[in-house]
Order: C-alpha cells, then sequence, then structure tokens
C-alpha cells in the first residue's frame, strides 16, 4: 500500500480563502474562479498532481469546465469526512494543553463525618467545573495504611487523622471530629453513666485502636485494654457487647444513642477533638492535577 503523506492532505483541503468544499474546486467552470487560484490552468495541475497520487481521474477537463468522474464524486464525499475529522482532531489536539488529563488517586478512612464529606463533595463539584478529562480512584483504608500508600506513590491525597508526621508528606488540617467515651447497654456503667468519673470508667475493660490516638485520649496503660481494632466499625462492635468501653466519633456513635444501645460516659471530661488532615506528599505540587485539587478542597474548607 503506497503512503499517503501530509502533502495529500494540503492536495485535497482548498486554498485559504476559497470554498470549503472540495466539489466546489472541481464543479464546472462557467461559475468564475475563486481567489486563490490563479485560472483554469492552475486547477487543472493541482488536480493532475492529486489524481497521480490516487491513480484514477477524479473529473474530465474541457473548455465547457471540469466535471467529477463517478469516482470523483466518490472521492469527494470521502475527503470531506477526511477534512472534518481533521478539524476535529486539531480542535482537540489544542484543548490537550488546556485540559487537565489523567485519573487521581484519593485514600480515605472510614465514617468521616457527614459535613466533612460534603466539603469533599464540594471539592470533587468544584474540580469538575475545570476544563479537565479526569478519573477518580477513591479506596477507604486504616490511617497508617493511607500514609504508606502515599509514600510508595499509590495514591495521590490521603484524607484521615494522622498522628505522627511524615517528613515526606504536607499535611493541611481541614477539619476536626469530637470522639467521646462510650458503654453498651449491657455495660455496668450504662444505667449511671451521668455519674461516672474517669476514674471509675479505667478500671472498667476497653477497646483500644491497633494506631495511635492522641494524648487527650489517655494511654492504654491507663486502663485494662483487653481488645484491640483497627477501623471504627470493629471498636463500635465491641463496645455494643457491652463488655468493653470504647472511644467513638459522636456522630458515628449517634445512632446508637438514639436506639438506646450506647451511651456517652462523663462527656465533659472524656472526650478528645482529633483533627483531619489532608496529606500529600511534597513533591505533589509538580502534578498539575493534583495541584488543581488541592486548591479546591482548601477553597470547599474556607
Amino acid at each position: 500500500m503506497r503512503k499517503r503523506s501530509c502533502g495529500d492532505c494540503r492536495r485535497i483541503r482548498p486554498p485559504a480563502g476559497s470554498h470549503g468544499n472540495v466539489r466546489q474546486r472541481v464543479r464546472p467552470t462557467p461559475a468564475p474562479l475563486r481567489p486563490g487560484c490563479s485560472g483554469q490552468s492552475t486547477i487543472s495541475t493541482q488536480l493532475s498532481t492529486l489524481e497521480t497520487r490516487l491513480g484514477y481521474r477524479l473529473c474530465e477537463r474541457g473548455r465547457s469546465g471540469f466535471r467529477l468522474t463517478a469516482r470523483g464524486e466518490r472521492f469527494v464525499d470521502s475527503a470531506r469526512k477526511l477534512l472534518g475529522a481533521l478539524d476535529v482532531f486539531s480542535a482537540e489536539a489544542r484543548k490537550v494543553g488546556r485540559t487537565l488529563v489523567g485519573t487521581l488517586n484519593l485514600g480515605l478512612i472510614g465514617h468521616a463525618p457527614i459535613n466533612a464529606n460534603a466539603r469533599i463533595s464540594q471539592a470533587i463539584e468544584r474540580f469538575r467545573e475545570r476544563d479537565e478529562s479526569v478519573h477518580f480512584m477513591v479506596s477507604v483504608r486504616p490511617p497508617g495504611e493511607l500514609e504508606g500508600l502515599l509514600l510508595d506513590n499509590k495514591i495521590h491525597m490521603a484524607i484521615g487523622y494522622f498522628w505522627h508526621r511524615v517528613p515526606a508528606l504536607d499535611y493541611t488540617t481541614i477539619f476536626h471530629e469530637t470522639q467521646l467515651a462510650y458503654a453498651g447497654r449491657g455495660h455496668p456503667l450504662f444505667r449511671k453513666a451521668g455519674d461516672v468519673t474517669p476514674a471509675q470508667a479505667l478500671a472498667h475493660a476497653w477497646a483500644w485502636r491497633s494506631y495511635p490516638l492522641p494524648e487527650a485520649a489517655g494511654s492504654p496503660a491507663e486502663r485494662p485494654v483487653t481488645a484491640v481494632a483497627d477501623n471504627m466499625e470493629a471498636v463500635a462492635m465491641l463496645v455494643l457487647s457491652g463488655r468493653h468501653l470504647g472511644y467513638l466519633p459522636e456522630h458515628f456513635a449517634a445512632p446508637y444513642v438514639a436506639q438506646g444501645l450506647l451511651t456517652p460516659l462523663a462527656p465533659a471530661a472524656m472526650r478528645y477533638e482529633v483533627p483531619f488532615d489532608m496529606a500529600v506528599r511534597r513533591d505533589a505540587r509538580r502534578n498539575d492535577l493534583l495541584a488543581a485539587f488541592i486548591a479546591d478542597m482548601k477553597a470547599a474548607h474556607a
């Protein structure tokens, strides 16, 4: 098969300033000559060159002008489709330079507060208003695992609570979550939760997290820890058994409290605030896609 060059496309496309229709270029010539063509001889020469490249005759030429052959008619239709496709390609190629493209991998912890998720959704909405063609990938993982995924370049951004600051990562606090100590309905402290002191609560068995907690939560060494979990659902299950006390996010425990299954213990004293951070690698701003989403996250949480 003979290779076609870009010059072939130039031979098909009418000159600048002429009518944009190949059929008009080879129509019968009682019509006046167009700007950009020096005369019938110029048109004839151009057609001859194109016919030589194609290997068949496009039109009959004579004193009465030019008339398309059957093959010429089919060629004109195909050429119009080609030129239209080239115009679309050209527009899309120019757009690529302005468009954010690629995949954005986000890592989240489970059961974030409703208002926090709403803010993240607002950031995604803002991002979607940009000139972009981006595929989102969202994963839910424990906090420690999220930092590891960031360091391994498997996700672009992590949103959660991170107690130890990793030097290679940048952290931006975007909201806070309140955590309270709870007892399940079958626990001895459930009925007298309003009168319980921290000292009394520390004498009972606790369910604790497998990852570090803020100093305000106290140390597991201060109490008998008989169960450990790495996620909120597991801690809730242990506390609901009535055999363990444990800290849970206030928003997460609220439905259980409403059903009479959980109750907070000394909420004025046994509570702590958890900062939720947006974490990215320090070199993240070199990534235009991620830099744009960081800006939208900050705007949504302003």
